[in-house]
Parts: structure tokens; C-alpha cells; sequence
């Protein structure tokens, strides 16, 4: 029990404490490491990131500074960490280039896997070409409904059907990739009870127990 004369003076320690912290990201105060296949125009509003797979675009705020203390370094800072916004888009934007390294110079990929019995897919021309925004390739899937599951492959996805039961999706941007493994996975997501379904990499459930009456 902290007396009353006493309880003034440390609420004002405490205060003055919390006053001189500073706020810190975790993960935007993280250098960058560059492969030397990468190069980057910078421009107040975006930064142009130009590898080997190709080239992107991240957006950039105007509180966000971009400096090469090395070579093959890179570092991401604010202006003021201490406001919010900046702050909470300071990691964002961290990794966004981050990604965007990783995607020009190796790529994302991504294999999904059909459990169930029956469940098969393969890839095959599509009869519509490219008229629906599709590359001209589609996923021809058996997943237990009694029609045939049909899904356009999208110009900015790369995919392989190496056994037909495993898909292999790749894509020079991370975001899009998930996007369209979701896609896939939503035409049968995994059920809880016989375990069957469209899994995306090491994605596991827990089997539920039927209750008997």
C-alpha cells in the first residue's frame, strides 16, 4: 500500500518514463539484405524494383525514407515513429519491398494438395482461350461434386500439376499468389470430420469424432 504523499511522486516518475520511450518497429527496423541481380529506381511516391523475373512497383508514403547505408543493404525508416500511422505503415512497407525482392529475383510458389477419394486434378487447354482474363490453361478438378470443377489459370500464374493429386502454383508477387491459392481451395475446403479437401502447403486440421447416438 503506497501512501497518498508518496502516490503523486511516483505517478510522475512513471510518466516521465513513459514520455522518453520511443517507439521502435520490430520488423521495419530490419535491414534489407540485396542479391546483387537487383537495382531500384526511387521516386517520391513509389519504388521500382527491376530483377531477373521481372519488374514491380511498391507504393511509397511520403513519410517513408529509403537509404543504402551498404552496397547490398537497404534500411527503411519514418519520418516520426511516435505517430501512429507512420508507425504502423512502417513494417508494412518493409515488407512489401521485402517481397518485392524475394519476387523478381526467385519467385513464390506454393503446392496444394487434393485429399479425398476420387479427388484429381489436371491441367488442360481452355476451350475459351484467353476471352475471361485466363492465360489460355485451366484446372480440371474431380472433387466430389457430380460435375467437374473448371479454374482459369490467370496470366500472372504459373501452374504445374506434377502428380493429380498435388498443384504447384507460382507467382512473382506474393499477394496474388495467395489470392488465387485461396480460390482454388475454396472450391473444396478441408472438413473436419474425414479430413477431406484442397490443402494449401503444410495446412493441417484437427479430425473432429462423430458423436454416436
Amino acid at each position: 500500500m503506497i501512501p497518498r504523499t508518496r502516490l503523486s511522486s511516483a505517478l510522475r516518475n512513471f510518466s516521465s518514463s513513459a514520455a522518453a520511450y520511443k517507439h521502435v518497429s520490430h520488423i521495419g527496423g530490419k535491414p534489407i539484405m540485396l542479391p546483387p541481380n537487383i537495382s531500384f529506381i526511387p521516386s517520391p511516391t513509389a519504388l521500382t524494383v527491376n530483377g531477373p523475373l521481372g519488374t514491380t512497383s511498391v507504393p511509397l508514403h511520403p513519410f517513408v525514407r529509403i537509404k543504402f547505408p551498404e552496397k547490398d543493404m537497404m534500411e527503411v525508416s519514418v519520418e516520426d515513429a511516435e505517430v501512429k500511422v507512420q508507425r504502423q505503415m512502417w513494417g508494412t512497407t518493409r515488407t512489401h519491398i521485402y517481397n518485392a525482392v524475394i519476387g523478381m529475383t526467385e519467385g513464390f510458389k506454393v503446392q496444394l494438395y487434393l485429399v479425398g477419394v476420387g479427388y484429381r486434378a489436371q491441367l488442360e487447354e481452355d476451350p475459351r482461350g484467353t476471352t475471361d482474363g485466363g492465360n489460355g490453361k485451366r484446372l480440371s478438378m474431380k472433387l466430389g461434386y457430380s460435375h467437374t470443377v473448371y479454374v482459369p489459370i490467370p496470366p500472372h500464374i504459373t501452374c504445374e500439376v506434377p502428380t493429380p493429386t498435388k498443384i504447384v502454383v507460382s507467382c512473382t508477387d506474393k499477394h496474388l499468389l495467395g489470392l488465387f491459392a485461396a480460390k482454388v481451395r475454396s472450391y473444396r475446403k478441408p472438413e473436419p470430420y474425414k479430413g477431406k479437401g484442397i490443402f494449401v502447403g503444410d495446412e493441417k486440421i484437427r479430425i473432429k469424432s462423430v458423436k454416436k447416438k
